[in-house]
């Protein structure tokens, strides 16, 4: 077992007690899962899970992935970080849940957003994406981010235990989205914020393909209002949505 570092030590301290039974801190991460898997919802997120696209991922898996969905005219990498930002209100001294991390690019940018008084926790099921995430993030030197093993779908944190949470390019991979959506909202504290990027079924995408493009992919295609409706259920108010291609982005901030 590795010696926790304090981004660390500090994370653990927002896992339910339960959760941290088994817990062990190995290749750079917290593993909760240990030798479980998370189910997979087919070929998309199979691929998260090799050693090839970790590796190719955020400099040009991700990038190329995103701009074939969200068009020519969509937001770029950058400009996608600064939405994120902009729709959880980042402000130093914030603690801040990524959700589906993958290597975490944007996690480090969060937390050199938050400041050392801040803390991020980024969670991701991929045991080779969150090594190659825990090996950036050392030679980043940023040292208020923890990287946690664990299921999006049971979210092993403390109920109102962070101030924002993000989910970017992977709610459509999750089995149950809306349960993930659940779990978001409870581990936000009062006046909580939400940054959520992904699928949107558009005029270009007829009806009847939707379900034909779904179990090609393994991703969910969410209809346009689908998600603002999903997070005012869940209390939200303040809801801003913007769409680009077949994507959209979508925040708000708990009541």
């Amino acid at each position: 077992m590795e010696t926790a570092t304090d981004a660390q030590r500090r994370a653990v301290e927002l896992i339910e007690p339960e959760a941290t039974a088994e817990a062990r801190t190995t290749d750079g991460y917290i593993d909760l899962l240990g030798d479980d898997d998370v189910e997979s919802t087919g070929t998309a997120q199979d691929l998260m899970t090799t050693r090839l696209v970790p590796r190719i991922y955020e400099r040009y898996w991700r990038p190329a992935w995103a701009r074939a969905l969200k068009g020519p005219t969509g937001p770029s990498m950058s400009e996608e970080l600064r939405i994120a930002r902009l729709l959880m209100g980042l402000r130093r001294g914030d603690t801040v849940l990524d959700v589906a991390c993958g290597p975490g690019n944007f996690s480090r940018a969060f937390a050199r957003i938050v400041g050392d008084a801040g803390l991020v926790a980024g969670i991701d099921a991929s045991r080779t994406m969150l090594a190659r995430g825990a090996a950036e993030t050392d030679r980043s030197g940023v040292g208020n981010l923890a990287l946690v093993r664990g299921d999006a779908i049971h979210l092993p944190f403390r109920s109102g235990s962070f101030d924002a949470v993000c989910c970017f390019a992977a709610l459509h991979l999750f089995a149950e989205p809306f349960t993930a959506l659940d779990q978001m909202r409870r581990v936000l504290g009062h006046e909580g914020r939400i940054a959520i990027m992904t699928s949107a079924r558009r005029g270009i995408t007829p009806a009847p393909l939707k379900p034909v493009l779904e179990r090609a992919s393994g991703m969910r295609v969410f209809e346009t209002d689908e998600i603002v409706a999903a997070l005012e259920a869940r209390g939200f108010t303040g809801i801003h949505r913007r769409l680009a291609g077949l994507t959209q982005f979508v925040g708000g901030r708990v009541a």
